[in-house]
């Protein structure tokens, strides 16, 4: 009977483990930590760091300096190689052409695979009559 009730213990001190453990939170996508400003907060998907502060009981954040920096430069680089774009569209340069053989470049082509194809046939011609016992073999 002892045996049984410590069974039942052990159990019981599984099951309460296991509750414990399925009530734990989950990390999240944001770490924040406590500064002498404010709140530091890393967005641990993209690595992205903002400053917040509380304002009238809501928490605010902001991009740090130097990710703000680098990221109005991206904007500019952007805009400018859409402008840039714009006007090669507008221009008609945008529109690239695709380089077409010429005509006798064409024929010249043509007359190399016909040749290709007339000497293949003549082995084909040729492999042919050399599997008939009574034909005569070239040599």
């Amino acid at each position: 009977m002892k045996k049984a009730i410590a069974v039942l213990l052990v159990a019981a001190g599984f099951g309460l483990a296991a509750g414990a453990r399925a009530q734990e939170p989950t990390p999240g996508r944001y770490a924040m930590q406590k500064s002498e400003t404010g709140i530091a907060r890393l967005d641990t998907q993209t690595g992205e760091v903002s400053l917040c502060l509380e304002k009238d009981g809501q928490l605010v954040c902001r991009m740090a300096a130097d990710e703000r920096t680098a990221f109005e430069l991206e904007i500019d680089l952007l805009t400018k190689r859409v402008e840039a774009l714009e006007k090669a569209v507008e221009s008609g340069g945008g529109v690239a052409k695709p380089d077409l053989p010429t005509d006798e470049e064409i024929d010249r082509t043509m007359g190399i695979m016909e040749r290709m194809m007339r000497k293949f046939m003549d082995i084909v011609k040729d492999l042919d009559g050399s599997s008939d016992p009574a034909s005569p073999q070239k040599t």
